[in-house]
C-alpha cells in the first residue's frame, strides 16, 4: 500500500432508505464500551466495524491482516460525531494488523490509545454477533481479507440482515470483497446494478499481488453485476449508491467513514 494522500472524493450520491435506531439493549464487552465515543449518541445504534483475521499473502507467507488507516480513518469519523462503533472479526480475538504507520496521526491517536488497543484485542467472532443491534456494517479493507471475507458463511448472512434491516452497508479498499457472494432475500446478488468503488485491477498490479490473491476485487464484482467505478491509482474515490458506501483504496477510507456518518445522522432517530 502506498502511503495516504489527502484528497478530495468523488461522490455519486443515490437515495437512501429510513435506518431505525434505537439503543441497544443487551450488554456489550468490555472491548465494545472501550469503543465509545465520550459522547456518544444514544438515538443511533452502533456501528460494527469487521476485520480479517486472514494474516498472510497467500503462498507467499508475507504477513498481512486488516489495514490499520482503514480502521482508524472511518473510526474518527464516526466517533468525532458521537457515534457508536463495536468490533468484530471472522475469528474473533485479536486480528493481525497491516500497514502500521505511526506517522499517521489518526494511526497514532488510537495505536497509543489503550481503549482502542484493548478493543483490538478483544473483538468478537462475526458468527456471534447480533445483527439486530446494529445500523451499519462496515469492511475495513487490508489484502487478508481477500481470503476470509467471501468464505465466511457469517459475511453474507450479517450483511444481508443490517441491509434488509435498513441499515448501511460500507466498505473501502479490498473491504467490498466481503460483497462479492453477499445475495439478498429475493436470490439477487446486494451489488447487482449497484454503483460501487473498490480496490482496482490496476492498483492490485501496481502492488504486485494481482498473481498472489485469489481473485481481482473490481472484476468479479463487475461479474457479480456492480458497476465499478475506477479512479486513477492512489486517488481518493467514494461511491454512495443509496445505502451502499464503498471506496477504493486507504486515501477514502476517512471519506468512506463520514459517509456512512452523514446517512446516519440524516435517520430518523425512533423505531
Amino acid at each position: 500500500m502506498k502511503p495516504l494522500r489527502h484528497l478530495l472524493p468523488l461522490l455519486l450520491f443515490a437515495i437512501a432508505a429510513p435506518i431505525p435506531a434505537s439503543t441497544p439493549a443487551d450488554p456489550m464487552s468490555e472491548g465494545d464500551k472501550a469503543s465509545r465515543s465520550s459522547a456518544a449518541r444514544t438515538d443511533i445504534k452502533p456501528v460494527l466495524f469487521v476485520l480479517t483475521s486472514h494474516g498472510t499473502k497467500g503462498s507467499t507467507g508475507e504477513a498481512t491482516g486488516y489495514y490499520l488507516s482503514e480502521v482508524t480513518h472511518p473510526l474518527a469519523e464516526l466517533q468525532d460525531a458521537g457515534i457508536a462503533v463495536e468490533f468484530a472479526s471472522i475469528q474473533g480475538g485479536e486480528p493481525p494488523v497491516d500497514g502500521l504507520d505511526l506517522k499517521d496521526a489518526v494511526n497514532a491517536r488510537y495505536w497509543n490509545d489503550a481503549t482502542f488497543r484493548d478493543a483490538m484485542r478483544h473483538t468478537r467472532r462475526l458468527g456471534d454477533v447480533d445483527a439486530a443491534r446494529y445500523s451499519a456494517i462496515f469492511f475495513a479493507g487490508g489484502h487478508g481479507a481477500m481470503w476470509d471475507f467471501p468464505t465466511s458463511p457469517d459475511v453474507p448472512r450479517v450483511t444481508q440482515a443490517i441491509y434488509e434491516a435498513g441499515g448501511v452497508v460500507g466498505a473501502v479498499c479490498h473491504g467490498p470483497a466481503a460483497l462479492v457472494n453477499v445475495r439478498l432475500a429475493d436470490g439477487s446478488y446486494l451489488v447487482a446494478g449497484r454503483n460501487l468503488s473498490a480496490f482496482t485491477d490496476s492498483e492490485e498490479r501496481a502492488v504486485r499481488l494481482d498473481t498472489v490473491v485469489p481473485f481481482l476485487l473490481a472484476t468479479t464484482l463487475t461479474r457479480r453485476g456492480a458497476v465499478h467505478h475506477p479512479a486513477p491509482d492512489w486517488t481518493a474515490k467514494v461511491v454512495v449508491d443509496g445505502r451502499l458506501v464503498t471506496g477504493q483504496n486507504p486515501q477514502s477510507a476517512a471519506a468512506v467513514g463520514a459517509a456512512i456518518r452523514d446517512q446516519l445522522l440524516a435517520k430518523p432517530t425512533s423505531q
